[in-house]
């Protein structure tokens, strides 16, 4: 025997009558829109269904530096939180079925920073890398322009890569030195080439085509990216990829996004109503 829950959208689902009265207490969009319950997780009185999380989500990790000033640090101290969050984000990822991450760790812009900086965040690269050489079974690859990084840090990273290959887990890309406009010039180009060697006509230039010729060409589009920080922008990440990926801004900043925060942001992302541009209403 069922009962019917009428939705503000005049939709109809079927309740089972002995249904956790916790549930009833959040909202029905959050409960009711798959209209069942199986393979889901608690967080905080609302639910995050496996089945409906983003299979890609990419992650612009900004407010280390006013967390830290912020307590009277100096900038490297909110910095500091990449590794460990990261693998936190990595974890609760594989427990929720994402299979791919991609973080945004620094652009082609950051190099305007002071050097001191800079130079910090290169050693903390290198390390970053080395505990993710043995990191449970995270495959880690890089996307951006590795000429400009340390000689150090670009090994660091071919050995990670190396290392990696293998596994069959997540997969965490990390964009150092990248920038999405230079992405579009550099295919571009790459494309350009082909047609005037001959490799391809003009008639052949397609959406595909051009993703082939993307940094991101092994993984599939995000479904979700993620700012932290209160900043409202892209800042030139993923131009191209992000076109039809759901939007995530929180004001936390990046050192204290931990697992709660990170699972807001799923339950934000399997609330909507993906579209592409068409309709199913």
């Amino acid at each position: 025997m069922s009962s019917l829950l009428v939705l503000p959208q005049a939709q109809f689902f079927p309740v089972s009558c002995n249904l956790d009265r916790r549930l009833l207490s959040t909202k029905s969009s959050d409960i009711f829109r798959y209209g069942h319950f199986s393979k889901s997780l608690r967080h905080d009185d609302q639910l995050v269904h496996p089945e409906f999380t983003p299979k890609h989500v990419a992650i612009i990790m900004d407010g280390n530096r006013r967390w830290a000033k912020a307590r009277g640090l100096p900038v490297q101290e909110g910095h500091k939180f990449l590794t460990p969050n990261l693998k936190n984000i990595c974890n609760v990822s594989t427990k929720l079925g994402i299979q791919v991450i991609t973080a945004f760790a620094f652009s082609t812009e950051n190099w305007n920073r002071s050097k001191e900086e800079v130079d910090f965040l290169m050693k903390l690269f290198e390390q970053f890398f080395e505990e993710f050489m043995r990191f449970g079974g995270v495959r880690v690859s890089v996307i951006g322009g590795r000429s400009k990084l340390p000689i150090k840090l670009q090994k660091g990273i071919e050995l990670t890569e190396e290392a990696t290959k293998g596994n069959e887990g997540l997969h965490l890309t990390m964009a150092l030195n990248y920038g999405g406009k230079y992405d579009m010039l550099q295919a571009t180009k790459s494309i350009a080439s082909k047609v005037k060697d001959g490799l391809i006509n003009l008639e052949d230039i397609n959406n595909k085509l051009f993703e082939q010729e993307l940094a991101t060409k092994c993984a599939k589009t995000p479904d979700l990216v993620i700012r932290t920080g209160g900043e409202q922008r892209l800042s030139n990440f993923l131009l191209w990829q992000l076109a039809y990926s759901e939007l995530y801004f929180t004001k936390t900043l990046f050192p204290d996004f931990g697992e709660e925060p990170f699972k807001e942001a799923i339950l934000s992302f399997q609330q909507r109503h993906r579209r592409f541009g068409g309709h199913t209403y």
